[in-house]
């Protein structure tokens, strides 16, 4: 009988460099931002718009990608090395094709954002960086699936390394091309674009190599078994991975919306807005590596036919979230002027300052569903029941949250904090709703654990 310390610790060894690797990550990001902004606001406005075009298809991508991760979990729980080495290949086809069609979506996307509105100086610079960064997406589609795959049979270790490495690098060349450094040329926008390629590439190279020559990773010959292409794996991938990509985009959806709805209220609430959301995606790095480590776990015991373990991982990564996002409730209560101060003066920009550090007394409330609702995803995930969360999503996310942030903060007249707690809202529906069938399911498949052959029927099916 495995112990909830246990349990626990299990659970940590894999959360912690995941977490770890997400930092690294948006470490990325924010050096990114910096950089555009030493290249001036034009600059700043026209890369954000460019970066949010990418951010999009690249999150949807992942989220199909993510099912390699959760489908290798339930291979190698079930001790199948060679569905395991199966569902990788396929993933890396996977990958291929998605970061090709990705990558012709954004070169074509200069008529569209004319056609939303915006300025044309804006979108030629905001392409002149697309056009670069889009070269990142083969490279980084390739790492998160080989990070999939290593992170589902036990091993993140590699992820963090190279992920941290990814990120000083990344600092480096930025500087390297913004100041001159050894004579290189300066590029600007494209030249931030380009170095996000190079980085996102070198990653996912580190990473096969490490992967093609590691003793750990004998018994999975990936590299041989990439041709043919595996149909059943290619379609148990898709199959699981559409699901989660939609239940990303569905999301990612909710807070665009409220920055529309910011948008619409005035400048003064966009850039308050933008201020909080921003300490919100840095923290919510934390819910993001635990609710994958949680949905990697429990893929792990239902591959091999432990539902009781199975049930006990998904509360405790739940239970583990809602305490740290607690924690974090605690810093943006007790000292939000602070946070906010990181970014604006409130001497330089007092209506601004006041409207972010009151925004960030709602994020308190907000952070506990959302890292919540993010792990309740994970574990349904960590099941097989990712069409499900993709339905509960849209009900919570689309036609709770949105409608919400947007009667609260627009016709209603709360203003910023009306669409915050419109978000908290949807957010707090999601939390429960995707809570309540994790618990639903397991019970159900806590029925047929004593039984012969159901309970693995249930992992196969």
């Amino acid at each position: 009988m495995v112990s909830l310390r246990s349990e626990l610790l299990s659970l940590a060894r894999l959360a912690v460099p995941l977490i770890t690797a997400q930092l690294a990550y948006i470490a990325m990001v924010f050096t990114d931002t910096v950089m555009m902004g030493r290249l001036g606001p034009e600059a700043l406005a026209s890369g954000g718009l460019g970066a949010a075009a990418y951010s999009f298809f690249s999150v949807v991508c992942v989220g199909v990608i993510a099912a390699v991760g959760n489908l290798v979990a339930i291979h190698q729980g079930a001790q199948n090395t060679r569905g395991v080495t199966d569902i990788a290949s396929a993933g890396l086809w996977i990958a291929g094709g998605l970061a090709l069609l990705a990558m012709l979506c954004l070169w074509l996307l200069e008529p569209v954002l004319l056609v939303l509105g915006q300025a044309p100086d804006t979108t030629a610079q905001a392409m002149g960086f697309i056009h670069t960064v889009s070269f990142a997406l083969p490279g980084y589609l390739v790492f998160m699936t080989l990070r999939s795959f290593t992170s589902g049979i036990g091993r993140p270790g590699p992820v963090m390394s190279i992920a941290i490495g990814g990120a000083l690098a990344n600092l480096v060349l930025n500087l390297a091309f913004i100041e001159g450094w050894l004579g290189l040329p300066f590029l600007g926008l494209s030249g931030i674009g380009l170095v996000t390629a190079l980085v996102m590439t070198t990653m996912a190279i580190a990473l096969a190599l490490t992967i093609r020559h590691g003793k750990a990773y004998a018994a999975y010959p990936i590299a041989s078994q990439l041709w043919p292409p595996k149909r059943a794996a290619l379609g148990e991938t898709v199959r699981l991975g559409l699901p989660i990509g939609g239940t990303y985009a569905v999301e990612t959806s909710l807070f665009a919306a409220a920055a529309l709805c910011m948008g619409a209220l005035g400048a003064t609430e966009l850039a308050a807005h933008q201020i909080a959301n921003q300490l919100v995606y840095v923290v919510f790095m934390v819910p993001v590596g635990l609710a994958y480590s949680t949905s990697l776990r429990i893929g792990q015991h239902f591959g091999a036919g432990n539902v009781h373990l199975a049930r006990l991982t998904g509360r405790l990564g739940i239970g583990v979230g809602a305490l740290c996002m607690l924690a974090v409730a605690l810093v943006f209560w007790l000292m939000p002027e602070a946070l906010v101060a990181l970014f604006v003066s409130p001497q330089e920009a007092n209506h601004v300052f006041s409207l972010a550090v009151s925004l960030l007394a709602i994020a308190a409330w907000f952070e506990l569903f959302d890292g919540i609702q993010g792990i309740a995803s994970g574990a349904l995930r960590g099941i097989r029941q990712a069409r499900q969360a993709l339905g509960l999503g849209v009900i919570c996310y689309c036609l709770i949250g949105i409608p919400a942030a947007w009667l609260l903060g627009l016709p209603l007249g709360f203003g910023a904090q009306g669409v915050w707690w419109g978000l908290a809202l949807g957010l707090a529906c999601a939390a429960v709703i995707l809570t309540w069938a994790f618990e639903r399911h397991m019970r159900g498949l806590g029925q047929t654990q004593d039984q012969p052959g159901k309970a693995q029927s249930a992992v196969l099916n």
